[in-house]
């Protein structure tokens, strides 16, 4: 049995640039109101370090609006997850942009005091917005997807009781970040973890339901809609060993094609899940198979809602 499970990021741009308003808050609400027509919810990852400096800072006048919003999603039945991308715990704000602290951009790379703090914070100001002292969310999503080197982060954030995980993207590898989720292309759709994400342990205290992908000739991933959306996201201005790096990411004769419902198009969405409707039918094993989307990335509700039909 299939259980698509959508989940959207719920973020401005990985370089602080980007308004609350126009990137996470419209299509956020545009998004729920699609899939309340279904009868269906999605899980939100929260990324808690950025909209707590945002507020701290007044730099946008939406954080109220959102805010507000997190709490009606919680209350409409939405899953209210963890995101972090830590190099936001220490970022300033600094003539109307900001300047975000690079050197904490993996949060399994800090000491284990560092990561303490940093989720001991995310999780107070979660609980804030909600107005529950007592929330932990269940699920967690690496800024980045960098849940490598697993085991201080993941011990973290299990002692705070999270349970779920689902930053890895099978096939996946990032030489800027020495990410390397090749792996756990031998895993099945979900599995038990305890110090190392890719691999199982039966008597783990994690569950890792990954990123679904689909391994593609690297050129598949050049289609207008992609390549639209990554120059509108603002990501200009890296380094050329950076750019280098990225390249080798790609240049291999297959790449991990992530399960977007934001950046793929209907007939890509259509036919990576007809492939997993025909696999199902051989087996009689549970099989949840992970969407991911990012607000900033929602430009085209049509093809959302025509896929969400299409699983109808």
């Amino acid at each position: 049995m299939i259980d698509c499970i959508f989940t959207i990021d719920y973020e401005i741009y990985g370089n602080g640039t980007g308004a609350l308003h126009e990137l996470v808050y419209e299509p956020a609400e545009r998004l729920k109101e699609v899939f309340r027509r279904f009868d269906a919810r999605f899980v939100t990852f929260v990324e808690v370090a950025e909209l707590e400096k945002i507020e701290a800072a007044g730099s946008d006048p939406a954080i109220d609006r959102v805010t507000r919003q997190i709490r009606e999603l919680y209350r409409d039945g939405f899953e209210i997850a963890l995101h972090l991308h830590p190099q936001w715990s220490r970022a300033r704000h600094d003539q109307g942009r900001w300047l975000l602290d690079y050197a904490e951009y993996n949060l399994c790379t800090l000491p284990r005091e560092r990561i303490e703090h940093i989720v001991e914070e995310s999780l107070r100001y979660l609980r804030d917005v909600l107005h529950d002292p007592g929330f932990t969310p269940l699920s967690f999503r690496a800024g980045g997807w960098l849940f490598q080197p697993t085991r201080t982060a993941a011990a973290v954030l299990t002692g705070r009781g999270i349970r779920i995980d689902s930053s890895v993207f099978k096939g996946g590898v990032q030489h800027n970040h020495s990410l390397d989720y090749r792996a756990a292309l031998k895993n099945g759709s979900y599995w038990r973890f305890s110090q190392d994400v890719n691999e199982p342990d039966p008597n783990g205290p994690w569950i890792e339901i990954p990123v679904h992908t689909e391994m593609v000739p690297f050129w598949t991933m050049l289609t207008s809609k992609r390549v639209g959306l990554q120059k509108r996201s603002g990501h200009g201005g890296r380094s050329g060993r950076h750019r280098l790096n990225r390249l080798r990411d790609f240049m291999r004769p297959r790449y991990p094609l992530k399960f977007d419902f934001c950046r793929m198009t209907l007939p890509e969405l259509t036919s990576m899940m007809g492939k997993l409707i025909r696999e199902d039918r051989n087996t009689d094993l549970y099989r949840p198979v992970v969407a991911i989307g990012h607000t900033k990335d929602l430009i085209d509700l049509h093809t959302v809602e025509s896929f969400l039909s299409f699983l109808q």
